[in-house]
């Protein structure tokens, strides 16, 4: 829908949290069903199921 796409968002997104956006990492994490919706109860389980999402990316991409 491209709503994160663009300079203006971005540069919003550095002032803020000091990160820059990457929308494919979007992308890769729909791959993953229970990140497709916000099932989670808490935050913190949500961001641990994002951050093994993310290790288990890396690791399929260092053992390719």
């Amino acid at each position: 829908d491209q709503g994160y796409s663009g300079e203006n968002f971005a540069r919003a997104i550095r002032q803020l949290c000091g990160e820059s956006v990457v929308e494919r990492t979007f992308g890769w994490l729909n791959r993953y069903r229970r990140l497709s919706k916000d099932y989670e109860l808490y935050t913190e389980i949500s961001q641990a199921m994002i951050y093994g999402a993310l290790i288990r990316i890396m690791l399929s991409r260092i053992t390719s």
